[in-house]
């Protein structure tokens, strides 16, 4: 898994003017509203697989 996650909207603002900063990997900029911020995959949430299959819904 090296792909490199692209967000779609700023966190912020929730325009999609964004660019990768040269502040380090996941960093990003957004040109509409002027901040920067840096998203990170933390992990996969066990509860939450459990519970679509108690649910009845597909598991993944």
């Amino acid at each position: 898994m090296s792909e490199r996650a692209v967000p779609f909207h700023c966190p912020y603002c929730g325009e999609e003017d964004l660019r990768p900063s040269e502040q380090g990997h996941g960093a990003w900029e957004c040109a509409a509203c002027n901040r920067a911020f840096q998203l990170k995959f933390l992990g996969l949430l066990a509860r939450g697989l459990q519970e679509r299959a108690d649910n009845g819904g597909d598991s993944i």
